[in-house]
């Protein structure tokens, strides 16, 4: 009886070796006893077939762990491969299932035996969008919204079939949920059409679902919105979403906030960004400003004297509360200073002597000049 060949000492390399050394030693050994190299040479077109054969297996995955597991009876009694090798099958394997579920463990479809239908598929996740205003994102509210979703069938209780009625294997699949077909060395396995994986089929469908366990409809849902939230806050409501097939868990829904644009406030994470116009008297003599805030409080801002239109004004917690967490963000007020555009004739006669004080050598002062501007343009509250 002629000894089998090691197909790693064909090629010249260890049993581990990665896939870089055995393609290096084989290309070697290859040009080496190429029959363009030996011609006449029986024993080196001999080698060169063999070092092929060897590689062939050796640097697929799936054949090399073949091999590995069970030599050269992993390819034996087949056909189609080198040199008349290929496939699984022979005495030593009744069916090729058996070899990847001892390779690749026994969740390769099922089969050897076992059942491993997968069963019903949780239902479907779904997603609501939700737009708010930005006041209801500051206080956070609840709210309700009715959807149209697939529910438990309640004629059958989820089952999918009539009452005193149930289920049987599949004569396709034979209870595994996947169909297997061989191409060669491989298997390719996909789900079972007749029963969708389930490995199971009703004998007498539910009248109401028509077997499927579920039915559409309308709900209404009750949201708690929590203060803070922001445009692109998720907010998960486990096992709200549609049922699943046959019975199976409901699916979660996902409500997506979106913040409606507001009047006066513009929002960037946590901080509220709000622009205020000013007199110009203000903003010479300075003084302060009362801005609106979204919690219903008014804010009072201290304007600096001399302040400048564009300038910003940091207001420290009175911004967007942190969403689950505690605190606020700040509000930032961008100051506008306003030109009057109706003027008395006191007041125009003020602005000229204010105007040749300024190019002047005399420079005003709040006790005198100022004081007079004050008077004429009503106070810095005008």
């Amino acid at each position: 009886m002629a000894t089998e060949m090691d197909y790693y000492q064909e090629l010249q390399v260890e049993r581990g070796c990665d896939g870089a050394t055995l393609k290096s030693s084989y290309r070697k050994l290859a040009m080496k006893y190429h029959p363009d190299k030996n011609p006449g040479d029986p024993e080196a077109e001999a080698k060169f077939k063999n070092i092929n054969e060897a590689y062939d297996v050796l640097k697929d995955p799936q054949k090399r762990a073949a091999y590995d597991q069970y030599g050269h009876a992993a390819f034996t009694n087949g056909g189609g491969n080198n040199a008349g090798r290929g496939g699984f099958g022979g005495a030593a394997f009744n069916d090729i299932g058996d070899i990847f579920e001892t390779i690749f463990g026994g969740g390769a479809g099922g089969f050897g035996g076992q059942q491993h239908h997968r069963g019903p598929a949780r239902g479907a996740d779904l997603r609501y969008d939700m737009e708010i205003s930005l006041e209801d994102a500051f206080h956070g509210k609840q709210t309700e919204i009715e959807i149209d979703v697939s529910v438990g069938c309640d004629e059958c209780d989820g089952s999918g079939a009539q009452a005193g009625t149930g289920v049987k294997a599949c004569t396709t699949c034979h209870g595994h949920g996947k169909v297997r077909t061989q191409q060669g060395f491989f298997v390719v396995e996909r789900t079972c059409t007749s029963c969708q994986g389930r490995g199971e089929v009703i004998e007498s469908p539910c009248h109401v679902c028509r077997g499927e366990g579920r039915v559409d409809r309308p709900q209404t849902l009750e949201i708690e919105i929590p203060a803070g939230v922001d445009s692109g806050t998720r907010i998960r409501l486990s096992g709200k979403g549609e049922a699943g097939a046959y019975g199976a868990p409901p699916g979660d829904l996902y409500i997506f906030i979106h913040l409606a644009r507001h009047d006066l406030f513009e929002r960037e994470g946590t901080t509220l960004f709000t622009r205020a116009p000013i007199s110009f008297t203000i903003a010479a003599l300075g003084g302060e400003i009362a801005i609106p805030g979204l919690d219903g409080t008014k804010h009072e801002i201290r304007i600096p004297a001399g302040i400048q239109s564009g300038k910003q004004i940091r207001q420290r917690g009175a911004g967007m509360p942190v969403l689950r967490g505690r605190g606020n963000g700040d509000m930032v007020v961008q100051i506008d200073v306003e030109t009057p555009t109706k003027l008395s004739s006191r007041q125009k006669e003020l602005l000229r002597e204010f105007q040749e004080t300024e190019t002047g050598d005399e420079c005003p002062n709040s006790t005198g000049f100022f004081s007079k501007i004050k008077e004429a343009f009503g106070g810095l509250t005008d």
